[in-house]
């Protein structure tokens, strides 16, 4: 299987250029694209932090003139978020020994109080954000991120993750970041707190709004709040805990028809060009707003209208074209801040080069084997190719 042309998504002409694209055939598989990207961005974070040097070597690009303020956090950012994304690409074992060694050497680090890239979990409210990608990291690659894991690093990791709960998350999706580690505690086997994953769970459905999106606390927020954290880490959450208490048992069927619906909205906002809508906060996460389609895709469970070939072409074009725009990395590899390129308008005062790492959260599928219909069924356009092309698509309705 060939995918299409990697070339033409940037071009100011983008929409006629685009489909051209899209029937030209190169030699380089979309998996194996996929694993390219993948290792262009992961590879100046590991190769850093498994030698407990990302502290000297990565740049803090923070445009609000705050970098000393964002480098108490950043770190962590950069490494929980990267790992949440590439965590089933390295439980495959598909050709990934050599990435699960470097990233359990980065998290031995990083948790490690005589490491001099120890970092920061308690100190802060941002702490307890990243902890929590890092805990979803090792949910989705249990055996290489945590069985695996040095016996004297496990303790260090558990400590470190205990620290977040002097923590007080505010009243949105963060509440969702105590309750993902939570979950891991739970998991592997630790005391942990159900009433932090109580309290998580029955606020997102008092603030369920309808029609698969939930609010970011008791307001609509129009963003990607909901794919980047709110909907990936409820699944992740109630799945895990559910295997110690069947408590929330019963919102479990409810989160699941939520997150397909979601997940069909987010195939339909990539348009016939890869683009897609510059709405809402922290844009700078780039194709990290494409979290839930990822996660559902991964999961095997897209809506029936929308089969895995179609979100593999849209979201490989969705990468492409943000992923080559000239200056997404900087002259040592690292990412810059913006959404395609470096555009340093776009950031709040939160985003610093760490927070840019959960970019990777799209690449979720890579955990699939090459055999599956994601990577092995023929290129279909996406939904808006279709549908701008003339051709018959299913009619979209409300759950």
């Amino acid at each position: 299987m060939t995918g299409f042309s990697r070339r033409s998504f940037v071009a100011a002409s983008a929409g006629a250029s685009a489909t051209a694209a899209f029937a030209q055939k190169t030699e380089q598989s979309d998996r194996d694209y996929w694993i390219a990207v993948l290792k262009r961005i992961t590879d100046p974070v590991l190769a850093a932090a498994s030698r407990r040097k990302l502290k000297a070597s990565m740049p803090v690009e923070a445009p609000h003139g705050n970098a000393a303020d964002r480098s108490q956090y950043t770190h962590l950012e950069a490494l929980g978020r990267l790992l949440a994304g590439i965590s089933p690409w390295l439980e495959s074992g598909d050709d990934t020994q050599r990435y699960a060694d470097l990233a359990r050497q980065s998290i031995a680090s990083a948790a490690d109080p005589s490491s001099p890239d120890y970092m920061n979990f308690n100190r802060g409210t941002q702490p307890v954000v990243d902890a929590a990608f890092l805990a979803l990291a090792i949910l989705r690659a249990p055996t290489e991120l945590w069985e695996k894991l040095d016996s004297a690093a496990k303790p260090q990791l558990l400590e470190a993750l205990r620290a977040t709960r002097v923590i007080r998350p505010s009243f949105s999706n963060w509440l969702l970041f105590s309750a993902t580690i939570e979950a891991l505690l739970c998991h592997v086997g630790e005391q942990w707190d159900p009433m932090r994953v109580d309290y998580a769970i029955r606020q997102h459905e008092e603030w369920y709004k309808g029609d698969g999106l939930y609010g970011d606390g008791p307001q609509f927020h129009w963003d990607y709040y909901n794919s980047f954290v709110i909907q990936p880490m409820l699944l992740a959450v109630i799945e895990t805990v559910a295997k110690k208490s069947k408590a929330w048992d019963s919102f479990y069927p409810a989160i699941v028809t939520r997150a397909k619906r979601y997940a069909g909205i987010q195939e339909r906002l990539i348009a016939p060009d890869a683009s897609f809508p510059a709405v809402g906060r922290s844009l700078a996460y780039r194709f990290g707003a494409f979290h839930l389609l990822a996660t559902m895709a991964f999961r095997r469970q897209l809506p029936d209208s929308v089969s895995p070939a179609q979100v593999r072409a849209a979201l490989t074009a969705v990468i492409h074209r943000m992923i080559e725009a000239p200056g997404t990395f900087d002259e040592h590899g690292w990412l810059t801040v913006g959404f395609c390129g470096h555009q340093p308008s776009v950031a709040e005062t939160y985003i610093s080069t760490g927070s840019l790492y959960l970019c990777s959260a799209a690449l979720l599928p890579l955990g699939l084997p090459a055999a599956d219909p994601f990577w092995s069924g023929a290129p279909q356009p996406w939904t808006s190719r279709k549908i701008w092309s003339g051709q018959t698509v299913a009619i979209d309705h409300a759950i």
